[in-house]
């Protein structure tokens, strides 16, 4: 690891964009840090040596290699080195829509976050700030890309409180995915049976999924069968809604009418149509 100090700082303040990177950085040996006003920008901060203290909302919590802090902006905190050369990454970004994102992706903010070993998350600033040493190029687009990249990873890989990651809970489901996108058309399949395929109980089954897709595993597999149904619609014109229903695992053709309207907003009909 270099030793150097480096730093960056961008001037896209005052651009139209949605997310910009304020600055980009390493600090080999991470001082002490109080901010009681915050800082003005979110402001990512990561350990890559050593252990640091990091104190905010009343809480505290230990920095070390493979977790990283995700602060709002003007949230009060505090850092400190627990031992000799601390060193640290950091990013500070902002922008008309970082909230919005933060938000739809579901990331909590002045939250702590872990990743396991391996994960891309881990070495995304790092990285990021090489090609910004190495290519000077500030331009301002491809750089807010990069801060949405780091904001998908970080959905992805993170663990926030210490809770199984988003790519971690997919990995665990997929003999069950597989399954569904198998058998999706019986519709005789219940939570026992997908239980059964990734062998943990039912309840732990439904944790999963709301980890992984925001949803209950029953849920998952509705939207499944109306999207084979899209599917089918617009490759077989021909194809009669009640068959289309009876393909993808629906008892009767008016429970799938109405769950499809629900969810779409038109009927299957009207969905050809459009189609």
């Amino acid at each position: 690891m270099n030793s150097v100090n480096r730093r960056f700082f961008t001037e896209f303040k005052d651009l139209p964009l949605p997310l910009y990177m304020e600055s980009i950085g390493y600090n080999p040996d991470q001082e002490a840090v109080g901010r009681s006003e915050g800082y003005n920008c979110y402001h990512w901060l990561q350990t890559v040596r050593g252990r640091g203290e990091f104190s905010m909302g009343g809480a505290k919590y230990i920095l070390e290699k493979g977790a990283g802090i995700l602060l709002l902006p003007g949230e009060s905190h505090s850092y400190y080195p627990l031992e000799d050369n601390w060193g640290t990454f950091y990013m500070t970004f902002g922008g008309a829509q970082t909230g919005a994102m933060l938000g739809t992706l579901g990331l909590p903010v002045s939250s702590y976050y872990g990743w396991d070993e391996g994960s891309e998350l881990a070495g995304f600033v790092p990285s990021l700030l090489e090609r910004i040493a190495r290519e000077r190029d500030l331009s301002g687009l491809g750089i807010s890309v990069e801060v949405y990249r780091f904001l998908t990873l970080l959905k992805k890989d993170g663990r926030v409180n210490r809770m199984p990651s988003l790519s971690n809970s997919v990995r665990r489901l997929a003999p069950v995915l597989e399954f569904l996108d198998r058998h999706y058309a019986d519709s005789g399949i219940g939570l026992d049976d997908m239980a059964l395929r990734a062998d943990i109980t039912p309840r732990h089954l439904n944790t999963l999924f709301k980890q992984a897709f925001g949803m209950t595993a029953y849920a998952y597999l509705i939207l499944l069968r109306l999207r084979k149904a899209k599917e089918m619609m617009t490759l077989h014109p021909r194809m009669t809604v009640k068959e289309v229903s009876g393909l993808v695992g629906f008892r009767d053709a008016s429970h799938f009418v109405a769950t499809f309207r629900k969810q779409e907003g038109v009927t299957p009909e009207q969905f050809r149509t459009l189609h």
